[in-house]
């Protein structure tokens, strides 16, 4: 959506999930009734928020919840550096792996063994591992997202609360260092 004439256009906004399990999000939305406060001063761009699957142009801030675990992950990360002015990593599995890299001390030929061969609970009468071109290849671990490109902004937690999201959204987009005390960010 465009601004008519004379009118200034919002900033906009992107979102994606890669490796993990979308809690992020989900904290994303319970900001609850602000978040038709922020849809009044900011477009979404692509995001599972309003199911757009492509950038439609320049965003201001991408936010990145999940590490890198495989190719395309990778892809959509870089995609998401050279699309957005300011990159936001959310969450544990973005700033640090989280739960996915779990994984990462074990061999990927182990991994795949166990869960496409010797699993207790795997029927695979072929024997085979799954190497079709569609299935993104996997990394030989997972990464967090600053080490595959440059982060902007931090945001740990298993999610993050929904009012330090807010409180970091609001920071940046109102061009200020987001105000983050030590008790939004806190897990103890």
């Amino acid at each position: 959506m465009s601004a008519r004439p004379g009118e200034r256009q919002k900033p906009k906004i992107a979102t994606v999930s890669l490796a993990g399990c979308f809690g992020c999000h989900m904290s994303i939305l319970d900001i609850d009734e602000r978040i038709l406060d922020l849809a009044k001063v900011v477009e979404f761009s692509r995001s599972p928020i309003n199911d757009l699957k492509k950038f439609d142009g320049r965003c201001a801030v991408g936010i990145v919840e999940g590490g890198c675990a495989n190719e395309e992950n990778v892809e959509v990360l870089r995609e998401f550096r050279r699309k957005c002015d300011i990159l936001v990593s959310l969450g544990d599995c973005a700033t640090m792996g989280g739960i996915p890299a779990l994984r990462n001390s074990i061999p990927l030929s182990e991994c795949l063994e166990t869960a496409y061969l010797d699993g207790p609970t795997v029927v695979n009468p072929l024997g085979r591992i799954p190497s079709d071109e569609e299935i993104p290849l996997l990394l030989d671990k997972v990464y967090p997202c600053h080490e595959i490109v440059k982060i902007d902004l931090f945001l740990p937690g298993c999610p993050p609360s929904a009012e330090a999201i807010f409180s970091a959204l609001t920071g940046i987009l109102g061009k200020s260092r987001p105000d983050l005390p030590y008790e939004l960010l806190k897990y103890d």
